[in-house]
């Protein structure tokens, strides 16, 4: 098992293996454990009990902080791992705004950022970064094929009231849109909202044949619950955002028949054994269900997960031009990952370059339903 440093504050971190050497790896992670997006960085944290403790023949040792979901929260993470833990590769967060601000500390630092959101990648953010989860178009797509196969014509849309929100929102009136589908409604919410029923009402009247709602986390429950409860009975979309077992425990009768886009890792017992994501995803699975039990697979912790999967390629590259420690050990790792080709991992095949940081194509996604309160993929 990994080395890892847990701290559910911002002090007082409490080492539970030993005190590291200068040689290790040194890695920072910071996630939403608390919070409304604990449904995103719990199954994310848990993830790490099962990524390697030795890469390379160097040992890893991980660091582990609650952000809360807290962009401010994030920055002061990353800071830390900066100044104190010297970190070589900093990972997280959970959801979008804090991954931005990490983002941002990181390539000031010039330390090798993974995050495990969807973000916003603009210039000064794309040298160090990478994005584990798959790109919003790659998801996107495959939701609006499904609707214009259904026939969709119009849709209706609710979503955070952030840059997750944003990303979804602006795909749509890029690919959807453009495809020949309406937008007949739009309305946003935060993600610490208790009630959205007065977006829901205002959707229902605009009757539209399919809602898309961009949301994660437990927070993708809200409007999948309100709507069915105000009696829209059209299709209701969901991103991969939502994909945890905690949706469906939580959305309860008004999850059934939900149309999700997902990673792979949500279904690997279904890919054909060629399928580069199936060994990994039915590691993790394997391990993760065995600790926590049965259908406690998560979007979420695929993403950590995978984050040492790219490790497990890019490091020893690295270790040939650097100790690790040094700026020359962080650059390699930069430079390996856009050039180390076809890494296969439980959410997708990463073919990270310079312009594309997020390397993913169509092998990363499935489409789920869900039936009789459990999840089932759409072919």
């Amino acid at each position: 098992m990994n080395r890892i440093v847990f701290s559910a504050a911002f002090v007082g971190a409490t080492m539970l293996s030993g005190v590291a050497s200068a040689q290790d790896i040194n890695i920072g992670v910071t996630l939403a454990i608390t919070g409304p997006a604990a449904a995103l960085g719990v199954p994310e944290r848990n993830a790490l009990e099962f990524v390697p403790s030795e890469i390379g023949g160097v040992k890893i040792k991980t660091t582990v902080l609650d952000d809360g979901g807290d962009a401010t929260a994030a920055t002061t993470n990353a800071r830390r791992f900066v100044t104190e833990t010297k970190a070589d590769v900093i990972i997280g967060s959970s959801t979008t705004p804090p991954s931005v601000a990490v983002s941002t500390v990181a390539n000031e630092a010039g330390i090798p950022h993974f995050s495990l959101a969807p973000m916003p990648l603009t210039p000064e953010r794309t040298k160090w970064t990478a994005v584990l989860p798959q790109p919003i178009p790659i998801m996107g797509k495959v939701l609006y094929d499904h609707m214009k196969k259904n026939n969709v014509k119009t849709v209706g849309f609710i979503g955070f009231s952030d840059s997750y929100g944003d990303l979804w929102l602006n795909d749509f009136k890029a690919q959807g849109v453009a495809g020949g589908l309406q937008l007949t409604a739009e309305e946003r919410f935060a993600r610490p909202d208790t009630s959205v029923t007065g977006q829901a009402l205002k959707l229902v009247a605009a009757k539209p044949d399919a809602i898309l709602i961009a949301a994660s986390g437990t927070g993708a429950g809200l409007p999948q619950i309100t709507l069915r409860e105000r009696g829209y009975t059209g299709l209701i979309y969901q991103t991969h955002g939502a994909a945890t077992m905690d949706f469906v425990r939580i959305a309860g009768k008004a999850a059934e028949g939900v149309i999700m886009a997902s990673g792979p890792v949500m279904a690997p017992e279904g890919q054909p054994d060629s399928a580069l994501t199936k060994k990994p995803g039915m590691a993790l699975n394997t391990a993760y269900e065995g600790k926590y039990g049965a259908n406690t697979r998560s979007q979420f912790a695929g993403h950590a997960y995978d984050a040492f999967e790219v490790l497990k390629r890019v490091i020893p590259v690295a270790l040939k031009a650097g100790k690790p420690g040094t700026p020359e050990f962080r650059d390699a790792l930069r430079v390996a990952l856009t050039t180390e080709r076809d890494i296969a991992a439980s959410q997708g095949v990463y073919n990270i370059t310079e312009k594309d940081r997020y390397g993913l194509d169509d092998r990363s996604r499935i489409i789920l339903t869900v039936k009789d309160g459990k999840y089932v993929v759409v072919n």
